[in-house]
């Protein structure tokens, strides 16, 4: 563990630091899949908020 000497002889242990990487670029089919996911997730909340829209309008 990589301890520091700070004045007046108190002891600091820090935390060992990750390994740092770079991400990959995405490649063309999960851009494909992003999009599509995007559009489905899109079009589900559009929906229940027709639904609660119709169902508070009947009420």
């Amino acid at each position: 563990m990589p301890y520091t000497n700070e004045e007046g002889g108190l002891l600091n242990n820090f935390a060992r630091e990750p390994k740092v990487y770079e991400a990959e670029p995405l490649t063309e089919g999960q851009k494909r899949t992003y999009i599509l996911l995007g559009i489905v997730a899109t079009a589900l909340v559009a929906g229940l908020i027709l639904v609660a829209f119709f169902v508070s309008k009947s009420s």
